[in-house]
């Protein structure tokens, strides 16, 4: 597939971006760019270095929990597909008896 360039605005910069698809692109970069300001507006005094780190480690952070919570929820089907499996092996093998 034919990645596409876009144009997308992040604090106030603009950057080419390419992306399987235009719209997640821009949908990521806006994410990002929010992300920035909502950090800037609770500490403006700091470089914008430091406002892209801190906003890089609230996204990092974001997608940490997000990947913990995916983990335990498969699990948690992991598990109930296993008891249902039993169930179902036992119902089976005790009405073939």
């Amino acid at each position: 597939m034919d990645r596409k360039s876009v144009r997308v605005k992040i604090f106030g910069s603009e950057y080419p971006l390419r992306g399987d698809s235009e719209e997640f692109t821009k949908k990521v970069a806006s994410h990002v760019d929010a992300m920035i300001h909502s950090v800037h507006d609770k500490i403006p005094e700091q470089p914008p270095l430091t406002i892209s780190v801190l906003a890089a480690l609230n996204i990092t952070e974001d997608l940490y929990k997000e990947r913990e919570k995916n983990f335990q929820l498969i699990s948690s089907l992991e598990y109930e597909l296993s008891k249902i499996t039993n169930y179902l092996d036992t119902s089976i093998n005790s009405t073939e008896s």
